[in-house]
């Protein structure tokens, strides 16, 4: 994949220096990278748009790349991550932006949206749906009860333990289990086994990368290491508590929610039937959903068909 020229910079925002990539000018996209991965996640993307007009900013959010990474959890509450995005538009002198989030960056650009509409053009959250919060139920109960302490979120929630059980394989190989997942049952281990142990290391790679872009992902890795990534895990239940007073709001801003029919968990958790039916889009009343063939990296997978609908959403958005 051959990005041609971007341009690199650490921005203070929110008390952190957050490393971007930059490229093109025009209305500002900012695209949000997922759990585990950092900016080069929108390789494909950022020529794409930069060429039809766009600034593309993709940051290593916190805790990832060359970006900082403080070491508590606590610092990694959603109020945390939309601040550190406001910090961003503000630095650029745009009063708002498009957001694109994949995974953890939907989760933060659903956020932002509540939190900061006014800043918002528009959305699209690649992935992760809008879950409402549960009035009652803290996060890591309710996965804990319904799918387990084997559930990948419940293992992640011990500190040291999934880097100590990752450090067991080499950086390339954990960089395999995670971006070439092809299960789409909930990620459960069984009794007694780390869920990095469970997660097979495909002997062929897909077509949609190659070993030296996975190369990249275990090179950064390796300098950044995991603790901050997996402390958005960790933060989950503090999410819960700080996001109350936001309970029962609804995500005002422009949305389109594109999805992998092959994603972890979309025909097995009933996420299918939730975004194509009037829950979500009671939620998020300016709702557009695409279903796309593929699995969980689908901006990867299916790069081209993704970029496009990311242009035909900003265009829409850029004449309305």
């Amino acid at each position: 994949m051959d990005l041609g020229e971007v341009n690199h910079q650490r921005i203070k925002t929110n008390g952190i220096w957050l490393h971007v990539v930059e490229k093109g000018s025009g209305p500002l996209v900012l695209l949000l990278h997922g759990f585990p991965e950092f900016w080069y996640s929108w390789r494909h993307q950022i020529t794409f748009l930069a060429n039809h007009g766009y600034h593309a900013v993709a940051p290593d959010l916190r805790g990832y790349g060359d970006s900082d990474s403080p070491l508590s959890p606590n610092s990694y509450s959603v109020l945390h991550l939309a601040g550190d995005l406001v910090g961003l538009l503000d630095y650029f002198g745009e009063q708002q932006a498009f957001v694109v989030g994949h995974d953890w960056g939907a989760v933060i650009g659903w956020h932002l949206s509540l939190f900061r509409p006014d800043r918002l053009k528009g959305l699209i959250a690649i992935s992760v749906p809008y879950f409402p919060r549960d009035p009652v139920a803290k996060p890591i109960e309710f996965f804990r009860g319904n799918f387990g302490d084997e559930f990948y979120i419940s293992q992640f929630q011990e500190p040291g333990r999934a880097e100590r059980a990752f450090a067991r394989y080499d950086y390339l190989t954990v960089m395999k289990k995670f971006l070439l997942i092809n299960k789409n049952d909930p990620l459960i281990a069984p009794s007694g086994m780390e869920i990095i142990d469970y997660l097979q290391t495909p002997a062929v790679l897909p077509p949609w990368i190659t070993e030296e872009e996975l190369q990249v992902y275990a090179d950064k890795f390796e300098e950044s290491g995991f603790t901050g990534p997996l402390n958005y895990y960790r933060a989950m239940d503090l999410n819960w508590e700080l996001s109350a007073p936001w309970q029962g709001a609804k995500v005002t801003v422009p949305t389109k929610h594109i999805a992998g029919d092959k994603d972890i968990g979309f025909d097995t958790y009933g996420t299918r039937e939730y975004v194509q039916g009037d829950t979500f889009k009671g939620l998020v009343p300016d709702l557009e959903v695409v279903i796309l063939e593929g699995h969980h990296f689908i901006h990867e997978e299916r790069a081209h068909e993704v970029s496009q609908e990311i242009l035909t959403f900003l265009q829409k958005l850029s004449v309305d």
